[in-house]
């Protein structure tokens, strides 16, 4: 079949490099999922054939937004990596660690609890991944004083981050994706996620405690090991920490404001690393550069190309208007279609390419429903507005479905695997994927709850 002979559905052109990137799609994600191959000689050759065959031109590649490596994720990572890298000597995450395993009493699971509900609450004013690549560290001390395994600690503080980014615009890329479309403030999604996801936090952390209660065991004797420690005496260097704090302070205080000082996330973060590498006397940075997380960072960079192919050819957009149509003149089923499907897809596409799909698709439905309105009044529609929460909830929540489907999934396997232990695709999935689930069925009964039964 030539694309001139092509069958074109709904405006996508079904030809030869649509069926060619979809099958390099499928193949790739089929060997990310078996661990045959180690997910980023996947994705860096996957990327590559891409290019090779042309379905995405080395243009698209490296330099468009929509269709290339998100270098805004690149750069906020790499940036982050060198802080975090920086600051290990000064012995602040020993602190921590101590700190917060004293406040647990040494008791595994309540270990957990704190530090997810930490996470969860520190992701919804942070970058996510931010947020892992500061407590990972600290979570693996904890374990190695207490001989725990570290895994189920680092998966779950990872399905924290991504509950607790879903309840501000600033927790998670799709909702600043969603906020710039719909051109809704910070304070309408505190409104109107904010509820949900501390009802989804509550019952996470009880479901934990099902999960793993009775299984996080520790011996008595290294308990009080651990109570016994003096957290002051772990810091080393508290001339250098208190230099990283400061910088530290800035960056975050540039996260939150950044819509204000109109600024990516990626550019203060650099700018922070800058600063401290600047001011913390480090005269040779080669080892701080080579500790960061380059297998992590080629993984997401062969994953944005990859994913990019699908976007050009037309794959996502094809699977959207489907969905649509299914429900179409019915918008409570649209909303439900639109979250299920949303966490579903997000579970195993990336959901910024996604998101960035399903807005113009979004405000497309609205304009046949509501041909005479336009601008704010056509998108902030009264019976519009429940989609756009349920897109968000589906998008973010839907990512803690598989260990690829959030950045900070990414990152948390990623850093696993360099301490030793590694998390399977599998296993991940073992865990994300129903609690993924009890979440989104929270999500539903609450949208339809307050949206269509109550009309709050």
């Amino acid at each position: 079949m030539t694309n001139e002979a092509a069958a074109v559905t709904e405006g996508v052109v079904m030809g030869t490099q649509f069926w060619i990137a979809t099958a390099l799609f499928i193949l790739a994600y089929a060997l990310i999922i078996s661990e045959k191959i180690h997910k980023t000689i996947v994705a860096i050759f996957g990327a590559a054939l891409m290019i090779v065959i042309g379905i995405v031109t080395q243009e698209d590649a490296f330099h468009s937004m929509e269709l290339g490596i998100d270098w805004n994720v690149i750069f906020l990572l790499i940036s982050m990596m060198i802080i975090i890298n920086i600051m290990k000597p000064t012995g602040v995450f020993e602190y921590i660690a101590i700190k917060s395993a004293k406040v647990a009493k040494g008791k595994p699971f309540a270990i957990m609890a704190i530090f997810s509900v930490v996470t969860a609450v520190v992701s919804a004013f942070l970058d996510n991944v931010t947020t892992v690549l500061l407590i990972a560290p600290v979570t693996l001390l904890i374990c190695q004083a207490l001989e725990l395994d570290v895994v189920p600690y680092l998966i779950t503080e990872a399905l924290a981050s991504n509950i607790g980014g879903t309840a501000t615009l600033i927790g998670d890329p799709p909702n600043i994706m969603i906020a710039s479309k719909a051109q809704l403030d910070f304070m309408a999604f505190i409104y109107n996620l904010s509820p949900v996801i501390i009802i989804c936090l509550i019952v996470y952390v009880i479901t934990l405690k099902f999960i793993f209660g009775k299984r996080l065991k520790v011996k008595e004797e290294l308990r009080q090991r651990v109570m016994a420690m003096n957290e002051n005496e772990a810091i080393k260097d508290p001339v250098l920490l208190k230099k990283s704090l400061a910088v530290l302070a800035v960056t975050i205080i540039g996260f939150v404001a950044h819509g204000a000082l109109h600024l990516e996330p990626a550019t203060i973060a650099l700018f922070g690393a800058g600063l401290l590498l600047l001011v913390s006397g480090v005269k040779e940075p080669h080892h701080i550069l080579a500790e960061a997380e380059w297998a992590t960072l080629f993984f997401f960079m062969g994953l944005f190309m990859i994913i990019g192919g699908v976007v050009k050819v037309g794959l996502i957009k094809w699977m959207s208007i489907k969905v649509l149509e299914i429900t179409q003149g019915n918008l409570f089923g649209t909303s439900m279609i639109v979250m299920w499907f949303s966490a579903f897809a997000s579970a195993f596409i990336d959901n910024i390419p996604y998101v960035a799909t399903m807005n113009p698709l979004i405000i497309d439905m609205a304009k046949q429903l509501w041909p005479n309105l336009s601008g704010v009044e056509l998108l902030h529609h009264v019976d519009l507005m429940p989609i756009w929460w349920s897109l968000a909830l589906g998008a973010c929540l839907g990512g803690n479905g598989t260990a690829i489907g959030a950045s900070a999934n990414v990152i948390v396997v990623g850093m696993s695997e360099k301490m030793g232990k590694p998390i399977s695709f599998k296993k991940f999935m073992l865990y994300g994927m129903p609690l993924m689930i009890e979440s989104v069925i929270i999500c539903t009964v609450y949208v339809w709850v307050r949206y269509y039964l109550l009309k709050i």
